[in-house]
């Protein structure tokens, strides 16, 4: 029993710093869910419940992508549908699955001087702006606002032009800030502006509610044969997280100042 005994002490102190070391997992995404304030709400539960950390890496959802591709983080939390499809597609990412939804909105002064707020559709918003030459700020970054906006325009015909079309390569929270202080017009997401608004003087939401402007968030774990350092447990763990009846809740939850940013799809 004695000899048992110090075995079972022998193994426990092997293990002790095993059990000490922090878990953590490297989430890219894009930078709507930071600056939003959702995940700030969403991942603390997660850590409690796992023991594991996240670390936050947010950039632009082509970024992301391209982060999950070069091995150098975990997951991706993104929105860009055709760029996640081929992601997948590549087998650098696996297990998709849908997390929320949102929308894109169209904001600018508020003496709208487009007149963006008459339109009867983005194309049409955005052809409006071209017409009047009015100042539109770009994020520029290849994230999924990015590449919505540059649809939009495809759809619109118009062709940005350098004279008022200001590309800045900065994020949703930086883009926003910008387009109050040059009072121009861009294309934000919703949680975003919702989020945000509050310290926009002059800057209004002006157009909404075209269904071309329909904003999916998906989450993607790093294929571990493609980079078998990847932190796949944890992954997968984060993504039941995200999906799980918890987790939705607190996506369909959130909420500031009484409107509902994202909404839920894993679980509806």
């Amino acid at each position: 029993m004695k000899k048992l005994c110090a075995i079972a002490l022998l193994v426990c102190a092997a293990l002790a710093p095993l059990a000490a070391q922090t878990v953590r997992l490297k989430l890219a995404t894009t930078t709507s869910t930071q600056d939003s304030g959702l995940l700030p709400v969403l991942n603390p539960p997660f850590e409690k419940l796992t023991g594991i950390t996240v670390d936050v890496i947010a950039v632009g959802s082509g970024k992301a992508i391209t982060l999950g591709q070069n091995g150098d983080v975990d997951v991706v939390l993104v929105h860009d549908r055709k760029a996640e499809d081929l992601f997948v597609a590549a087998g650098w990412g696996v297990n998709r699955r849908d997390v929320m939804h949102n929308d894109f909105v169209i904001v600018g002064p508020a003496e709208d001087p487009a007149k963006v707020a008459a339109s009867g559709s983005a194309s049409e918003a955005f052809a409006r702006v071209a017409a009047a030459g009015a100042t539109f700020v770009s994020r520029g970054d290849q994230s999924g606002t990015h590449v919505k906006e540059l649809d939009v325009w495809a759809k619109a015909g118009s062709k940005p032009s350098a004279k008022w079309y200001k590309e800045v390569g900065q994020g949703m929270g930086a883009v926003l800030t910008m387009s109050a202080d040059l009072k121009a017009y861009t294309l934000a997401d919703r949680g975003t502006w919702l989020a945000m608004k509050d310290k926009l003087p002059g800057l209004k939401l002006l157009y909404a509610g075209d269904e071309f402007l329909f904003n999916p968030y998906g989450v993607i774990a790093v294929n571990p044969q493609k980079w078998p350092k990847a932190n796949y447990l944890a992954a997968m763990q984060y993504i039941a997280w995200l999906t799980s009846a918890e987790g939705q809740r607190i996506i369909r939850d959130y909420k500031l100042g009484g409107e509902q940013l994202f909404f839920p799809d894993a679980i509806r």
